[in-house]
């Protein structure tokens, strides 16, 4: 049965997952397209750019001063000055998708406003969980996972500054704007386990549609060990805590002065997307990240491209797919200790590393092929919006 073709906004990006679904619905014959700012140093690829025009520090000061001064805060002004100027290129679409509850950096009355533009402009909403949201963050915060981004946050490492971002999804604010959402959403849909595991029994929850990644973008480059192994370490210092790179830098202080001559260490500090990818083609092996269930984006983009990767790769994650450990993904845990002994065991048996790249690639191509997510989207889409 071939399905209607589809008209569809996605609304707001992290890296590029909306991106990417796009691109998968072009291919099924369906118009799709992405409205967002382009997330910050990274420069992801949009089609409707809503400029952040204060994203630069001495204009974010310069905000932040007015907002002091006279309480109005001109990022929201401006975002919504744009939104409602292109009113005509975001109406009138079957779905729309929101990336988040709160895409935007401002108040939630704001991003509430901006939420019932969209909504009473366009057919069917529809939200991705795909990022920290309410289920995930209040998951998180009452411990229900064995660790989480709130981990660090718990052990008193950073500042506060660095997880306003997160607990702002639990303050009274963000509860409106939550609960607001949620009455109007035909249905939410999350893109990978630390999102899922939380909306397990939401009665709007619509199930899971994995990471969609562009395969056709990606090109498998078998390992070659020769001389020495090269690990990359990609940090972004927003995200240092969070993400767990002081213990990923504390792994490497312990397996350097083990083998500093069978390894090169290559670290890069917030590149820009495209330069960020392009950075770590020599490497064997990539650490991603450490407090998560599940792969991101960045972890899934190296594995399809034939990288050992340090990442989420916990046993929720090896049941669901059915699959062992070690074999497609290295489990990074909370452990600096545990993180060397792993790496050591890479470095003492280089064959290792091709066999995981060589099933990592083939886990990407089965489980996150950007074509047979935009289908699962389409199909779950109509399901129900026809009803």
């Amino acid at each position: 049965m071939k399905h209607q073709q589809m008209n569809i906004l996605l609304f707001g990006e992290f890296n590029r997952a909306h991106w990417n679904i796009k691109k998968g619905l072009e291919t099924l014959g369906h118009k799709a397209i992405v409205a967002s700012h382009r997330d910050g140093f990274k420069k992801v690829d949009v089609d409707i750019e809503i400029k952040d025009y204060f994203s630069a520090p001495i204009l974010k000061k310069v905000r932040t001063l007015i907002q002091k001064v006279i309480g109005i805060d001109i990022s929201a002004i401006t975002t919504k000055q744009q939104i409602k100027s292109k009113k005509k290129q975001l109406s009138n679409y079957d779905v729309v998708q929101f990336i988040n509850e709160a895409p935007f950096d401002f108040k939630r009355k704001d991003q509430q406003i901006i939420f019932n533009w969209l909504k009473d402009w366009n057919s069917s909403v529809f939200l991705l969980s795909a990022g920290l949201d309410y289920p995930s963050v209040s998951y998180a915060f009452e411990k229900k996972f064995k660790y989480s981004i709130l981990t660090p946050y718990f052990e008193n490492k950073g500042s506060k500054k660095d997880f306003s971002p997160a607990l702002s999804y639990l303050t009274p604010e963000h509860l409106v704007l939550y609960k607001h959402i949620f009455t109007h959403i035909k249905g939410v849909i999350a893109n990978d386990l630390d999102y899922h595991i939380p909306l397990i029994d939401h009665p709007k929850y619509l199930g899971m549609i994995p990471h969609a990644i562009n395969l056709s973008e990606l090109t498998y480059t078998p390992p070659q060990v020769e001389k020495k192994i090269i690990i990359f370490h990609g940090i972004n210092m927003a995200n240092y805590y969070k993400k767990g790179n002081d213990i990923f830098e504390a792994a490497l202080v312990l397996i350097s002065k083990k083998f500093s001559d069978k390894i090169e260490i290559i670290v890069a500090k917030n590149l820009p997307y495209k330069t960020y990818i392009s950075s770590y083609s020599k490497a064997h092996i990539v650490l991603d990240q450490i407090y998560a269930y599940d792969q991101g984006f960045n972890a899934l983009e190296a594995m399809a491209q034939g990288k050992v990767v340090f990442t989420g790769a916990e046993q929720e994650w090896l049941d669901y797919y059915n699959i062992e450990e070690d074999v497609i993904a290295i489990n990074a845990l909370p452990d600096a200790e545990k993180i060397a002994e792993k790496l050591e065991w890479l470095i003492l048996n280089p064959q290792k590393i091709t066999e995981i790249a060589i099933n990592a690639r083939q886990f990407v191509e089965t489980h996150h092929d950007h074509k047979i997510c935009a289908q699962n989207y389409v199909s779950l889409w109509q399901s129900v919006t026809n009803n």
